[in-house]
């Protein structure tokens, strides 16, 4: 396998993964500008969703976790 080849294998896992990550947070509320932000970084997706079911707002959450 070509190096171009292993570069589209690893960027098409990490769209699944920021697709799955956004999925979760749409399902916790987070409106979907925020959501996206959030699912293309590196915070903790459960502690994101945690913080939600705890009662903080999406977007203090957003804060903490950004």
């Amino acid at each position: 396998m070509g190096e171009t080849a292993r570069t589209i294998e690893v960027d098409g896992e990490q769209a699944k993964v920021a697709s799955w990550r956004l999925h979760v947070l749409i399902e916790a509320g987070y409106p979907v500008p925020l959501a996206e932000r959030l699912a293309h970084s590196e915070i903790d997706l459960h502690l994101a969703v945690e913080l939600v079911l705890r009662g903080c707002r999406h977007e203090t959450a957003a804060e903490i976790l950004l």
